[in-house]
């Protein structure tokens, strides 16, 4: 794939998505990679937020049921960016998850991301925190892992991504 083609499929992060509706400008709306986004895309951030909890197995199962009910429901209505954002919560509820079951603090570097790094992921020179497991959230992560395949993996939702981004990129 050449550049222009890669550039064209990042995720956007220079639109204005606190004024924008991607559900009435979806051509705007690029997949990227794993979670970009996921905090930005309006009005869907705003509709699947308030259910994203992942403190404990309960609430996790309760969270990933409801948001993998929403990619559900964005499905029936042919909306992929709806499905796509689900997903991506569903994808950040175990990341999140995992990131507290290794690091009770949810910090996995030592000290502050340098000022020339912020917005940057890595560790920039900094040393990794000793891990240490909180099962709790092991099995949290566990819980949206699980919805996070069933909606990745659903043969409609591949078909709608793969013909999203042959449409507009």
């Amino acid at each position: 794939m050449s550049t222009p083609e890669k550039a064209s499929r990042a995720f956007n992060y220079d639109l204005d998505y606190r004024n924008l509706n991607l559900r009435e400008q979806p051509e705007l709306y690029r997949v990227g990679k794993g979670e970009m986004g996921v905090l930005l895309v309006r009005p869907y951030r705003d509709e699947i937020l308030p259910h994203w909890r992942f403190k404990t197995p309960d609430i996790a199962r309760e969270s990933s049921e409801k948001i993998y009910a929403m990619f559900l429901d964005y499905k029936a209505a042919n909306d992929f960016i709806g499905m796509d954002m689900a997903r991506k919560f569903l994808q950040m509820g175990y990341t999140r998850a995992r990131r507290y079951a290794n690091h009770a603090s949810g910090q996995k570097y030592d000290g502050p991301v340098p000022d020339d790094k912020k917005g940057q992921s890595g560790a920039h020179g900094r040393e990794q925190l000793p891990r240490t497991e909180d099962p709790v959230k092991a099995e949290s992560a566990r819980i949206f892992y699980a919805k996070y395949l069933q909606a990745r993996e659903d043969p409609e939702y591949k078909k709608q991504r793969k013909e999203w981004q042959e449409k507009w990129g």
